[in-house]
């Protein structure tokens, strides 16, 4: 008995080390991923392949935790610790999820295209039926006022073409301020006024807690632009996305020379929006040695503490982005 005991004891110790692997938690741990070359994941037609400097795009790991890589992410600086209705809506497979930061990224590669084409020159048409609300937020200022299926169409004056339209316009306004929407519901225009609350990431933002969609849209381009992102989903790479479709198309080497990686979204006003993660993007800006990084205004502060190397440039529009670019040296 006094030689099993121990060894009991081994085997009962050890099964429930590891167990603590295979119980899920019903949180994630947000972790640096890595930066991506663009040039690799874009292609326009009868592109300028002469330019020496790169642009990259900056990518984050959302991943379900168990009871250690909970505590480490809890503990590690460069982690965050989310609970699982920060990241995913609370009536929401983590499939049907992913398939939504999908259809957020094919919106920001249509943007972006508009936007780069329009601002060499081409003319673009879009065309839209607005932004549909799959689901709400734990707590959503706008739940019992908006329905699942709504359509939005209009933010007070404001015609809404795509979902990411909606927090940008929502950034004119206080917290706490009804707004008022146009939107269908069951084939019937209707007119709301929807309250909105504190976003959850900043204190002094409108949020109304809604997830919302793009109904299927097209921009009518006279180039064809490939872009393959893989599995890569979201919409923090759209000013990035612009940044590289321009050069492609025009001669000058914008990067001038050098390594530069960004995040932050970008509508069809050319306004950069804020995006999350940005303590874990900095990390992987810093890990792939970049010189500059392109950040939304409204990240600096975050940012600004996780950097050691690299040089921070926080921009609000692409007039800003494109100002800063004009000024640097070729290598």
């Amino acid at each position: 008995m006094k030689i099993r005991r121990p060894l009991g004891i081994i085997l009962v110790v050890s099964a429930f080390l590891i167990s603590g692997y295979f119980i899920p938690l019903d949180y994630y741990v947000v972790s640096p991923s890595r930066a991506v070359d663009l040039s690799g994941m874009i292609e326009v037609e009868s592109a300028d392949q002469s330019d020496n400097g790169h642009f990259f795009l900056l990518t984050v790991t959302h991943s379900k935790a168990n009871i250690y890589t909970a505590a480490y992410g809890f503990f590690h600086p460069h982690m965050n610790l989310n609970h699982r209705e920060r990241v995913i809506p609370r009536d929401m497979e983590e499939e049907e999820y992913r398939e939504l930061l999908r259809e957020y990224m094919r919106e920001s590669q249509h943007i972006a295209q508009v936007v780069a084409l329009r601002r060499t020159g081409y003319e673009v048409d879009i065309v839209s039926d607005g932004a549909e609300v799959v689901d709400f937020l734990e707590n959503a200022p706008a739940e019992g006022f908006l329905q699942v299926g709504d359509v939005i169409t209009f933010v007070e004056d404001k015609n809404v073409n795509l979902a990411s339209e909606v927090p940008l316009f929502l950034k004119n306004f206080q917290v706490g301020q009804e707004i008022t929407l146009k939107i269908i519901r069951d084939t019937r225009d209707m007119v709301l006024s929807v309250p909105t609350g504190p976003h959850p990431d900043d204190q002094e933002l409108p949020f109304f807690g809604i997830y919302i969609k793009t109904l299927p849209w097209e921009p009518v381009t006279p180039l064809e632009i490939i872009m393959d992102t893989g599995n890569i989903g979201g919409p923090s790479a759209g000013l990035m996305f612009v940044l590289e479709i321009m050069n492609q198309i025009t001669a000058e080497d914008l990067a001038k020379g050098k390594l530069i990686a960004g995040t932050g979204t970008i509508d069809l006003d050319e306004r950069v929006g804020r995006i999350g993660g940005v303590t874990q993007k900095v990390i992987a800006a810093e890990k792939a040695n970049v010189d500059y990084l392109f950040l939304p205004h409204d990240n600096y502060d975050e940012a600004s503490k996780a950097v050691r190397d690299i040089q921070l440039v926080p921009v609000s529009d692409l007039d800003e982005v494109l100002e800063f670019l004009s000024t640097l040296g070729e290598n």
